[in-house]
């Protein structure tokens, strides 16, 4: 099968461990990984990398993510979300719009976010949430996180509760569930997210996507590199530079910025991924071999 990029629309109760499984069978490698874990419970965009594509996958996931969220007030859980046990509970039917408004406000932007405590960040060599399940107390570190847009939609109110729909766009790292969780907290009502779903992560969205059972009829790879000019900026280089690119070598920057850059030989085939450092672009990943 070509390298490339598959963009899978996830199914609800499946890990992103489980459609990597399930794209080995489609694909026929074992050479396939995935860019920015979903939850089970959420659903949308899992960028998947097969073959030499397997190789952009951290550089695809650092991107910007967008959201589509529902968040209920009114309900705390040990997991920030609807999988969880509820821990607390506080009406939320006096929450007028000035105060959401205040408390969306306050969560736009860079902000410090705790990571929720069922998480799979690693504390002294441990998954968090593994030492949460023992029963173990969990010490997360704020880490900064970019809310680029935080927009509520509809609002539903239902006695005690409000469930309110958001679309959220982020950078990397950010949690929505911690997010749903503060918003609650802001307004001391407590909080957690019910629903998720990811509708764009980077230059992919739903409407590259594909069902599993869409992609066992026929399996659409974007090829590796399309994927990398859809993602990143683009540098053509003539013969002489693609051949010492092959070896390793490095090239004058020319401007184009700090991150990864796409940089294509003269048949217009991709030869590596690069960075600018200084006066110099310098390999990442090279796939001539």
């Amino acid at each position: 099968m070509t390298s490339g990029l598959v963009i899978v629309d996830k199914p609800a109760d499946w890990t992103s461990h489980d459609v990597v499984a399930r794209m080995r069978r489609l694909a026929g490698t074992r050479r396939v990984g995935h860019a920015g874990t979903l939850d089970p419970m959420a659903t949308g965009v899992l960028v998947v990398g097969v073959d030499k594509a397997t190789r952009l996958l951290g550089h695809l996931a650092l991107t910007e993510k967008v959201y589509e969220a529902t968040i209920r007030l009114g309900e705390s859980t040990n997991t920030d979300d609807a999988e969880g046990e509820t821990t607390a509970t506080a009406s939320a039917a006096e929450v007028a719009g000035e105060a959401l408004a205040a408390a969306v406000e306050a969560l736009t932007g860079e902000i410090l976010q705790v990571p929720p405590q069922v998480s799979a960040i690693k504390v002294n060599g441990q998954r968090a949430y593994k030492m949460a399940r023992k029963g173990e107390e969990v010490e997360l570190r704020a880490r900064p996180v970019t809310v680029s847009d935080f927009t509520v939609g509809e609002i539903r109110r239902h006695g005690d509760l409000v469930d309110l729909d958001a679309s959220i766009t982020c950078s990397s790292g950010t949690y929505i569930r911690a997010l749903a969780r503060d918003l609650g907290a802001a307004l001391g009502t407590g909080g957690h997210l019910t629903a998720l779903r990811r509708t764009r992560v980077g230059p992919y969205g739903l409407d590259l996507a594909r069902t599993l059972d869409q992609l066992a009829s026929h399996c659409d790879v974007l090829p590796i590199g399309d994927a990398v000019a859809a993602a990143f900026p683009r540098r053509d280089v003539d013969a002489a530079d693609a051949k010492a690119i092959a070896h390793g070598g490095r090239l004058p920057a020319t401007g184009l910025g700090p991150g990864p850059i796409g940089v294509f030989g003269p048949e217009g085939d991709l030869l590596a991924l690069m960075e600018e450092q200084g006066p110099i672009i310098r390999p990442l990943a090279v796939f001539t071999s």
